[in-house]
């Protein structure tokens, strides 16, 4: 029996009491994950990216672990939650328009010392201040570093189009505007490298993109580590009782980690290892959130349907942002139809061996979104389900 083939067996044994849809979390697997990401990150400190895990429950596992840090939240709404639920150390990653939250956030002296927000722009602090509705609170400010890579004076960009701040000179400006601003205070700065953390090095049946991709990030990280460096010495000399200093992401753990300007990193998404990092070289991890289908038809060899499976992930949209169909091993979707909103064809040898109300395990394309399509998680240790823990979702929270 392959490993596959053997976690199959035990997710059945566990489930086996459970109608699909389900959502599982091995918690082995987990754990192994976080264990991998503590070791790459070299005695940094990380801060989970709760978008990635969207599961409070899992949350607070994680951050009982020697080695994690923190939470680098999505919406301020989900902030302000999290620090209402006892997280004390909440960077929200993206700037907000959110007028009632920071009308809360700047009325309560625990949130405004629980969350930080961040800024790349100095109307985003105007927006705070008219949105203060009388709150006097200090409110904790993160600058957000652009990392993408300009080539041939700028004519070319590799990167996502985050911050527009990308220069040394550019942030050391916001930092004195935040600075001189009352009712602020400068704590830290981040930079997310997605062109490096979040994509694949190592596309099957791809070589000369692999290779083209991994020539990139090599020459991405390089003019990185330099411009952060740079960036952090002209903020320090703003600043200096800057707190922190953010990088890095699930693919780039242990590259970040190395650059001495960086303090903490923050990834998530390395936890569940979804399938986009299946095309890594700088990693590998064990599977650990998956969703069941239930098979509903037998139309004919070598074919069965499941109920349910068209959840997308976000991004460009393409074959790698559909979940893709995992044990047992040799399903693939109809071409034709691909994966349906209501039913969804399999094809492949193991149709034949499976009978109605049997378990197709899928893993999503990315990690968190998962959480949008069920309201509990089912965590599994060995071949039984130790607890039933809700989702943000489960929580009656869609942040977004």
């Amino acid at each position: 029996m392959t490993a596959r083939a053997a976690d199959r067996a035990r997710y059945d044994r566990a489930t086996a009491h459970l109608d699909a849809p389900v959502a599982i979390v091995d918690l082995d697997a987990f754990d192994a994950n976080a264990d991998d990401m503590i070791r790459r990150a070299g005695g940094k400190p990380i801060r989970v990216a709760s978008k990635s895990v969207r599961c409070r429950a899992l949350l607070e596992r994680v951050l009982g672990r020697e080695g994690f840090a923190g939470v680098m939240s999505f919406t301020l709404a989900e902030s302000l939650w999290l620090a209402r639920s006892g997280f004390d150390d909440v960077l929200l990653a993206y700037p907000s328009t959110d007028r009632s939250g920071f009308a809360e956030l700047t009325a309560d002296p625990k949130l405004a010392g629980a969350v930080t927000v961040m800024v790349d722009d100095p109307a985003q602090l105007r927006f705070i201040d008219d949105a203060r509705a009388g709150g006097s609170e200090v409110v904790r400010v993160c600058l957000e570093l652009d990392t993408s890579l300009k080539l041939f004076g700028g004519r070319v960009r590799v990167g996502a189009r985050r911050s527009p701040l990308h220069s040394p000179a550019q942030v050391a400006e916001l930092a004195r505007t935040v600075v001189r601003r009352p009712g602020f205070r400068l704590v830290g700065i981040m930079a997310y490298e997605g062109h490096i953390a979040g994509v694949g090095d190592s596309l099957a049946g791809r070589p000369l993109r692999s290779r083209a991709v991994r020539l990139m990030q090599a020459a991405s990280r390089k003019e990185l580590a330099e411009r952060r460096a740079e960036v952090v010495r002209a903020v320090r000399a703003v600043e200096p009782g800057l707190e922190f200093v953010n990088g890095g992401g699930t693919g780039s753990v242990q590259y970040t980690a190395a650059e001495d300007a960086v303090t903490e990193i923050g990834a998530g998404s390395g936890l569940y290892v979804p399938r986009l990092f299946d095309n890594y070289t700088s990693f590998s991890g064990r599977p650990a959130a998956l969703f069941a289908q239930p098979v509903v038809r037998r139309p004919g060899v070598g074919v069965v349907t499941v109920l349910g499976g068209g959840y997308p992930a976000s991004g460009v949209a393409g074959r790698d942002r559909l979940p893709v169909p995992y044990l047992p091993e040799g399903l693939k979707y109809d071409p034709q139809e691909g994966p349906g909103e209501v039913q969804t064809p399999l094809l492949g040898a193991p149709a034949d061996d499976l009978l109605i109300g049997d378990k197709v395990w899928f893993r999503h394309a990315k990690a968190g979104e998962l959480c949008e399509r069920f309201d509990v998680l089912h965590l599994v240790a060995g071949d039984e389900v130790t607890a039933t823990v809700p989702t943000y979702r489960g929580e009656g929270h869609t942040f977004l």
